[in-house]
């Protein structure tokens, strides 16, 4: 009787651990699951995102902001599945996940109404690109280079270098002035001459001195005339087309050179001056007295 009940608890004992021996063995196994899960979602997550931001640097033609911003949604889809079937792996229901993260999400919406206008600004920005990266642009106010596009701001570069972050909603919701759409612009400037100046010799000084660069466009014809009879001076209005690229040095280029050009043809550049005149007393005359 005595060797029968220690079998007995021998054999209990066999089974409890073989049932806690089979429970560790499951959660190992699944914790292995979820580590193979989320080593290979990173890497697809990864190669995905490179994969279709390096479309935009293949193909010239392809706008690398917009690549840049699918190739971000593709990464976090796939990293959100991947956590859902990391969950599913260690038996977690993933419809109630989901319906929690909906209402969570409703709530958090709900709080952030200034960053989700931000976001909707920014998908509005990237798909109809009225900005894109490198392009010279004056936003809500402020004058730089485009750096970077994301879905919450829209990062310049100013004339200084220095850093400008303005959020999306100001970028979309205000006028925005692009200098760098169009492959050509207007170069535009006013030269005064002194009155007593030959304007024929000034024009033709002046709109020879421009066209000899070879940044100046001969088509559309340049466009030279007197515009004003100002105070001191007779002003011409001159515009010539130039490549968009070269616009600002050329512009300086050409009001130096223009300038030298009108002094070495001797005609003269005026500059305000006041003339005073000064009466002085008679000999003999006597000043009025002064009122008590």
């Amino acid at each position: 009787m005595e060797d029968l009940l220690n079998t007995e608890i021998w054999n209990g004992r066999t089974a409890g651990d073989l049932l806690t021996l089979e429970f560790l063995l499951g959660i190992a196994g699944s914790v292995v699951s979820a580590l193979l899960i989320l080593i290979i979602g990173l890497l697809l997550a990864g190669w995905a995102n490179r994969r279709i931001t390096g479309l935009s640097r293949r193909y010239a033609r392809l706008d690398d902001t917009l690549f840049n911003f699918l190739g971000s949604i593709v990464k976090y889809a796939i990293v959100g599945f991947t956590a859902l079937f990391i969950l599913n792996t260690f038996g977690v229901r993933t419809t109630s996940v989901v319906a929690v993260i909906g209402a969570a999400g409703l709530a958090i919406g709900l709080a952030l109404q200034g960053t989700l206008s931000n976001i909707a600004a920014g998908v509005m920005i990237i798909f109809f690109r009225p900005i894109k990266h490198g392009d010279f642009v004056v936003v809500n106010g402020q004058m730089g280079t485009v750096k970077d596009i994301t879905l919450n701001f829209t990062e310049l570069a100013d004339l200084s270098n220095v850093q400008i972050i303005i959020p999306n909603s100001e970028v979309w919701g205000n006028t925005i002035t692009n200098y760098s759409v169009y492959p050509t612009r207007r170069a535009e400037w006013t030269f005064g001459v002194t009155y007593d100046s030959d304007l024929k010799l000034a024009e033709t000084i002046i709109l020879d001195t421009i066209m000899a660069d070879e940044r100046s466009h001969t088509e559309p014809e340049p466009f030279i005339q007197v515009t004003n009879l100002g105070d001191f001076s007779v002003d011409f209005l001159v515009r010539v087309w130039c490549d968009s690229a070269v616009y600002f040095a050329y512009k300086a280029d050409m009001t130096r050179k223009v300038k030298e050009a009108l002094d070495a043809g001797g005609v003269g550049i005026p500059f305000p001056t006041q003339t005073l005149q000064i009466e002085r007393e008679k000999p003999g005359s006597q000043s009025m007295p002064a009122a008590g």
